[in-house]
C-alpha cells in the first residue's frame, strides 16, 4: 500500500465484520460516489487483519445478495488483500443507478435507507427517499422490453458459465436479472441471447483520416460476451509486436499498443456503452492510431474527476456481472488504473454523448513504417503478416487447431483458422499432417523447411 490509509468519505474501517455491514453498504450505494469498505482495519487506522478471509468473503457476498434492494449484484466487489503483511477484506461499493438502496427487512424508509456524508452514515428523510425514488432511472436496460423477447436461446452463454465451473439450474436466467418486472425477456436478455442485431464495428483506414477505407468488418449478432471475445482477437491480431536492437545488441519486443490498456478500454466501452439508444461501440484503426468509442458520455452523477480516478458506477449493473463471472472484468474500477499507468488522461475525449479513447502507437512503430530506424530490424519476411508469426513462434512438432488455439489464447474458432490457420498455408510456412482430408478430427500442422528456416531467423539463431 503506497500511503496509509485513513476514514473518510469514500473509505471505512471496521476491525471485525459486524450487523452493520449492510447499514454501510447501502451508505455507500446511496452517495454520489460510492466508498470502499475495509474489514480487519480498525477506526484509527490500526491493521488488525482478519482470520478465516475465505469464510468471511462469501459471508459478505450473501449478506449482500439477499439483505439489500434493489438488487446490488454487479455494484459491488469483494477480495483479500494484503497491508502490512496482513490479509483484510476489500470491500468496493460503487454508486448505484436505482436509489434509493435500503435494507431489505426494514424497508424504503427511514430505518432502513442510509446515505455516506462526510464520514459518518446517516438515515435518509422521507422527502429524500421520495426524491431518489422519483428520479430513478426509468430507461434501465433490465425495464426494456427485448425487440425479440418470444424469441431468444442462451446456447452460448450457458457454454460460457459452464466452462468457468459455474453449475446452472432452472433459475438461471432469472438470477442474471434477464426479465423484465412483467416477467418479459429484457434488453439485457436481447444482448447476452444466441441471436441479435447487435455488432460492434472495426473499421481500419489506410491514413490518419477516413478517407481511404480499405477494411470494414463487424463482429456480432450473437451473444455480447462471443462478440467481445472476437473484438478483443481481432485487436489482438491489429496490435503488432515489432522488434527493436537497443544499444546493447538485445532484442526488445513491443506492440504498438499497450496490450492489457486496449484490452481494458474495450471491455470498458462494451459493458458501460448505452445500448438504450442502439448505438453500439464503434473501433477505428489508422495508420497512427487506433480509438475506441462508446456511447452515453458520463452517466450521470458521475463527475470527470471521480472517472478518472477510477471511481466506477456501471451503467448496466447486470452486463458488469455477467462479464465479472466471465473473468473478463477483474475488480470494479481496475480497468481505469490499468490505463492510466501507461497513458496520460488526455488520450480520452469525453462529450455529452461519447466517450472516445485514442490510442497513439508507439513512436518507434511510426519511425520503422516510414523506414527512419534502420537500427529497428524484426528479422522477418516484409510479406509475412506479423500475426501468422507469431502461430510460428508458438508451434512445435505436430500440433492440433485447439491446441495451438489454446496456447495463443484465441476464441474464436472460424476468426483462428481464417487469419492464422489459411495465410500460413498459403505461405507455404505450414502443412498438414493429413492433407486428402483437410477437415478431419485427427487433423494436426507442423512447420515446413521454409516454416523452420523463418522460425530460425525470428529467434536469431
Amino acid at each position: 500500500m503506497d500511503k496509509k490509509l485513513v476514514e473518510d468519505s469514500n473509505t471505512e474501517f471496521k476491525a471485525v465484520l459486524n450487523e452493520k455491514l449492510e447499514r454501510s453498504v447501502v451508505g455507500f450505494l446511496n452517495s454520489k460516489t460510492g466508498g470502499d469498505i475495509y474489514i480487519g482495519i480498525e477506526d484509527d487506522g490500526n491493521i488488525a487483519g482478519v482470520k478465516k478471509p475465505d469464510k468471511i468473503q462469501l459471508e459478505i457476498t450473501d449478506r449482500i445478495r439477499n439483505n439489500i434492494l434493489p438488487t446490488a449484484l454487479g455494484l459491488f466487489d469483494v477480495y483479500a488483500e494484503d497491508i502490512e503483511g496482513k490479509t483484510v477484506i476489500h470491500v468496493v461499493v460503487s454508486s448505484g443507478t436505482e436509489k434509493p438502496y435500503y435494507i431489505r427487512s426494514l424497508g424504503m424508509s427511514p430505518s432502513g435507507c442510509f446515505i455516506r456524508i462526510g464520514s459518518s452514515f446517516r438515515q435518509m428523510d422521507t422527502k429524500m427517499i421520495d426524491g431518489f425514488y422519483n428520479s430513478r432511472t426509468r430507461n434501465s436496460l433490465r425495464n426494456i422490453v427485448s425487440p425479440r423477447y418470444t424469441d431468444h436461446t442462451f446456447a452460448q452463454l450457458k457454454i460460457y458459465y459452464e466452462e468457468k465451473g459455474f453449475k446452472l439450474n432452472d433459475e438461471f436466467l432469472k438470477n442474471l436479472d434477464l426479465f423484465t418486472p412483467d416477467g418479459k425477456f429484457n434488453y439485457v436478455a436481447y444482448l447476452l441471447a444466441d441471436k441479435n442485431s447487435v455488432s460492434i464495428k472495426v473499421a481500419k483506414y489506410s491514413g490518419t483520416d477516413k478517407t481511404d477505407l480499405v477494411e470494414n468488418e463487424e463482429y456480432g449478432f450473437c451473444s455480447i460476451i462471443k462478440a467481445t471475445e472476437k473484438v478483443l482477437d481481432k485487436l489482438d491480431i491489429e496490435n503488432r509486436t515489432f522488434t527493436k536492437i537497443t544499444g546493447a545488441a538485445k532484442r526488445l519486443e513491443k506492440r504498438m499498443i499497450d496490450k492489457n490498456a486496449l484490452r481494458e478500454a474495450l471491455i470498458n466501452a462494451m459493458v458501460h456503452n448505452d445500448y438504450s439508444r442502439e448505438v453500439p461501440p464503434v473501433v477505428e484503426i489508422y495508420s497512427d492510431r487506433l480509438s475506441i468509442t462508446s456511447y452515453g458520455g458520463l452517466i450521470e452523477g458521475l463527475s470527470v474527476e471521480e472517472f478518472f480516478k477510477g471511481r466506477s458506477m456501471p451503467r448496466n449493473r447486470e452486463l458488469m456481472r455477467v462479464f465479472r463471472d466471465m473473468e473478463l472484468v477483474e475488480h470494479l474500477g481496475s480497468g481505469m488504473n490499468r490505463i492510466l499507468k501507461v497513458y496520460d488522461s488526455n488520450i480520452f475525449h469525453l462529450s455529452e454523448h461519447f466517450i472516445e479513447v485514442v490510442f497513439p502507437f508507439e513512436e518507434e512503430y511510426l519511425k520503422l513504417q516510414k523506414g527512419l530506424t534502420p537500427e529497428v530490424t524484426p528479422h522477418v519476411a516484409p510479406h509475412v503478416a506479423p500475426h501468422v508469426l507469431n502461430l510460428l513462434n508458438i508451434l512445435e512438432d505436430e500440433m492440433g487447431r485447439e491446441t495451438i488455439q489454446k496456447l495463443m489464447k484465441l476464441k474464436d474458432r472460424k476468426s483462428f483458422v481464417k487469419v492464422y490457420i489459411v495465410p500460413a498455408l498459403e505461405s507455404g510456412l505450414i502443412e498438414m499432417t493429413i492433407p486428402d482430408k483437410p477437415k478431419s478430427i485427427n487433423q494436426k500442422y507442423r512447420l515446413t523447411e521454409k516454416g523452420k528456416k523463418l522460425k530460425k531467423e525470428l529467434e536469431g539463431k
